[in-house]
């Protein structure tokens, strides 16, 4: 496998963590539609959240976060749309998180969790 989709895969297993630990009840895991893929779809409080994540083995060209780009916001927004026409019941709320997670040295890292990103 790949060392990047190596790393992405640690970095969504970190990130499941990370919203297991705050009380998110976790849906799917890399939920496909097409050739679009939701990396972690998730509900609190009554809220459905739709997570991208992005995980870098350092931050020398930029932060993960800048890596969700407009291509990448527009298919995640597509995907969405796609999973909630096959929900019964609509959530009063639905919003779109980025969990950043940056490796500073070894098996060390930066998580930041962006609600509501866009």
């Amino acid at each position: 496998m790949a060392s990047h989709i190596a790393l992405g895969k640690k970095g969504e297993l970190i990130a499941q963590e990370h919203l297991r630990q705050h009380q998110y009840n976790i849906l799917a895991v890399n939920w496909r539609s097409k050739h679009r893929e939701i990396d972690i779809i998730a509900t609190i409080s009554g809220c459905l959240v739709f997570f991208e994540i992005k995980t870098l083995a350092d931050n020398l060209f930029g932060w993960p976060e800048q890596h969700v780009n407009y291509g990448k916001r527009k298919n995640l927004l597509a995907a969405a749309a796609v999973y909630m026409d096959q929900m019964k019941e609509l959530p009063a709320e639905v919003r779109f998180d980025v969990i950043s997670i940056t490796f500073t040295k070894g098996e060390e890292y930066e998580l930041v969790h962006f609600e509501d990103a866009f």
